[in-house]
């Protein structure tokens, strides 16, 4: 079975985080269960902390048989707790 999860990778600038709140995630989605030595990845854009927490916790116990793509990974998700708030750079 191919298992997914998240991987927090910022943001880490404190002068960001001053700028915008601590309310903000990103990183990547790890893909384990590949025949690959190491985990594939999908990049994640920077989306709500709420967000965040909800889809990490949705991806642990969330499996399939083969690698879904990323769109339909996402859609999958959004069908059951709505739309994800993504970041949009308000400069």
């Amino acid at each position: 079975m191919i298992h997914y999860s998240t991987n927090w990778m910022g943001p880490v600038s404190l002068d960001w985080t001053q700028k915008h709140g601590d309310h903000w995630a990103a990183g990547r989605i790890d893909i384990y269960g590949t025949d690959s030595e190491y985990p594939e990845e999908y990049a994640l854009n920077m989306m709500h902390q709420q967000d965040w927490s909800k889809l990490t916790r949705w991806l642990d116990f969330f499996c399939t048989k083969e690698v879904m793509p990323y769109e339909e990974l996402i859609a999958e998700y959004e069908k059951v707790h709505g739309k994800i708030t993504w970041w949009q750079d308000e400069s």
